[in-house]
């Protein structure tokens, strides 16, 4: 049985780095339901559609805690999906809409019981009685929980594209710190520590570095010095030049 190829380089890579594009869709359906969500009771009762307890923009515990509390949950929820490029983050936001959602489907049955306020009644016929409870609550609920749930059920898994974007997203980073390092390298030069080699009477070079200097160049005073014209070097010739000058 042969043993499984690991790929070095993608090891660890897209485990919480994932593209943005990843709950953009999802998350911006769930920003407009969440507006739907917090909104409807305010609006509806203009348009004779909602629930006969309070006028239209008229505030109450009830529409807060059962409509305008877990719409705007659901809001953030899809505002952390399009916006994060972390999965934890993001995971975050999809648990934030599932709760919304399910707040929308089991709040009213829970209004009584938990002291919320009055939800009223709705309006209109059995059709239309059948479509505000829909529109307002359950159905409402249950598509926000769907969404969540598939958004949870993607960032779930990595992909072969969290493995991309987390890759560019290193050779990003390692682009930006190393250049600044090159560009400390190059200023260097002559010509950024103001020095002109043609105001100093130097000869220049072509390109920012000079040729390399030779032995003695680099260390002049090891090397003795070179003897004058007719000067005899050696044990012989400095007992000569001794010899001269004493007489």
């Amino acid at each position: 049985m042969a043993a499984p190829v690991v790929d070095a380089n993608t090891r660890g890579l897209g485990t919480w780095r994932i593209p943005r594009s990843r709950g953009a869709l999802t998350g911006l359906l769930l920003m407009l339901l969440g507006i739907w969500g917090a909104l409807i009771p305010f609006i509806g009762p203009a348009f004779d559609f909602g629930f006969t307890q309070d006028a239209a923009w008229t505030w109450s515990s009830a529409r807060f805690w059962l409509e305008t509390l877990p719409g705007i949950a659901a809001f953030v929820g899809g505002l952390l999906l399009v916006m994060s490029a972390n999965r934890a983050t993001a995971a975050l936001g999809a648990w934030l809409a599932i709760a919304a959602g399910a707040w929308f489907v089991l709040g009213p049955s829970l209004t009584g019981l938990w002291h919320l306020g009055s939800l009223g009644l709705p309006r209109g016929g059995s059709a239309r009685q059948t479509l505000e409870w829909l529109s307002f609550f359950y159905g409402l609920g249950a598509v926000i929980v769907f969404l969540g749930a598939t958004a949870w059920g993607r960032l779930s898994v990595r992909g072969v594209r969290d493995v991309a974007a987390a890759r560019q997203h290193r050779e990003r980073r390692l682009r930006q710190r190393t250049q600044p390092a090159a560009q400390g390298y190059g200023n260097q030069g002559y010509g950024n520590q103001g020095y002109n080699p043609q105001e100093s009477g130097a000869q220049s070079y072509p390109g920012s570095v000079p040729p390399a200097l030779d032995e003695p160049q680099v260390y002049p005073s090891d090397r003795p010095a070179a003897p004058a014209e007719g000067e005899q070097t050696g044990v012989f010739g400095r007992h000569r030049h001794r010899h001269r000058a004493s007489h």
